[in-house]
């Protein structure tokens, strides 16, 4: 059974992804991880995350990623046993040193990150002679080489299959040190490449209005999807850590359709699933080194990236079936003439119009205005709480 990992900034995206179908989630704690401006989880939170997602029959891995310098290694090893109590399911490193001190926690699974770049089977057995029961190949390996390390891996192997690809190999950049000072590879990314930049020739200025920017679309893999199951991948990763709770839904939901329907039957017609990803995108996407070294139609250089064609708009709190009554939790801007469509784990897009809108004290409203403002609504629809609604565009 391949699995769907997804991406976690925070408890409740961690729930989120859980809900709409991953099998397992990553998250990174308050240390030791490269992301280190997403809402990083304190180890009550992991603790928290674990028990949610096991009473599902499901996975937790947490990052343990970074570059470390000598005073980044302060506390590693009541680190490592703090998240034994935890219970998470894996680590996820890319240091040696944070491997040999996690070798010797024997409950600890071990993930090597992409951030080692391994991108052949030889590193994968000599990784898994060491005690590393999982690899996550280099971003940069094709459909063809994957297979071929498939062939001859002891590892378990998982791939990047949606999100952000960095403009370096394998994320070893140092631009954001250099203009911010933010160490990329000790979590502090700045995302430098994405800024825009004039581009000279010499001294003739090629850009207009500092147009010009380097970094490569985000990756979309839907046209591997059945490859990949075929070559026995263990584990397919959705990146966006900083992503919103919509993203992820929709992201990983469209991801558990394809991944079910292919259980059943092979697909011909990517489209449904395509459309149902553009909802949340606003970044153009591309097929990354799938077929082999990108071309520049894989890059951003002047290029704008699309809108969602569909806005987020609340998230179901609560459901009282007996006098249908929704309580919901304002994301962004809806009136109450607005079409909706309920989205969740069960019931995908069926569409209402509330008409009326009422605040908590029962006021009626004429637009539900203010972020995170609880709205209370009449449907006959049946809502459960994590279900969301958008507004349809």
């Amino acid at each position: 059974m391949i699995e769907l990992l997804a991406p976690a900034g925070d408890v409740e995206k961690a729930k989120i992804a859980l809900l709409y179908g991953a099998d397992a989630v990553y998250i990174g704690g308050t240390s030791f991880s490269l992301r280190a401006r997403a809402s990083n989880f304190t180890l009550e939170q992991i603790k928290e995350t674990c028990q949610f997602a096991h009473e599902l029959g499901k996975k937790v891995y947490v990052t343990t990623n970074i570059v470390a310098h000598d005073e980044d290694m302060e506390g590693l090893k009541s680190y490592l046993n703090a998240l034994e109590d935890c219970q998470v399911d894996a680590i996820i490193v890319s240091s040696l040193a944070i491997l040999q001190e996690a070798l010797r926690h024997s409950f600890l699974e071990i993930h090597l990150s992409t951030q080692y770049s391994v991108a052949n089977s030889a590193l994968v057995n000599y990784f898994e002679h060491l005690g590393v029961k999982r690899v996550v190949l280099a971003r940069e390996c094709s459909i063809n080489e994957i297979e071929q390390i498939q062939k001859s891996a002891n590892a378990d192997l998982e791939v990047f299959i949606h999100g952000g690809m960095c403009v370096s190999y394998s994320g070893r950049c140092t631009l954001s040190n250099v203009f911010s000072d933010r160490d990329a590879n000790r979590g502090g990314c700045a995302h430098s490449c994405r800024w825009k930049y004039d581009l000279y020739d010499g001294t003739t200025k090629l850009s207009q209005n500092h147009d010009f920017q380097f970094s490569s679309k985000d990756l979309e893999t839907l046209d591997y999807i059945s490859k990949l199951k075929k070559i026995g991948v263990k584990s397919l990763k959705i990146e966006g850590r900083m992503k919103s709770i919509h993203y992820i839904a929709t992201v990983v939901s469209a991801y558990r359709d394809l991944l079910d329907d292919l259980d059943q039957d092979e697909i011909t017609d990517l489209t449904p699933y395509r459309k149902e990803i553009q909802k949340a995108e606003n970044r153009l996407t591309s097929k990354g080194f799938m077929d082999g070294l990108p071309s520049p139609a894989e890059q951003l250089f002047n290029m704008r990236s699309e809108m969602p064609t569909q806005e987020f708009v609340a998230i179901v709190l609560d459901y009282d079936e007996a006098t249908q009554t929704a309580i919901l939790q304002q994301r962004n801007f809806f009136l109450p003439t607005d079409k909706l469509e309920l989205f969740s784990p069960k019931a995908k897009y069926p569409s209402f119009i509330p008409e009326t809108l009422r605040d908590e004290e029962g006021n009626l409203l004429d637009a539900a205005r203010h972020p995170l403002q609880k709205i209370i609504i009449k449907t006959t629809l049946k809502m459960k709480p994590y279900d969301l609604i958008r507004k349809v565009m």
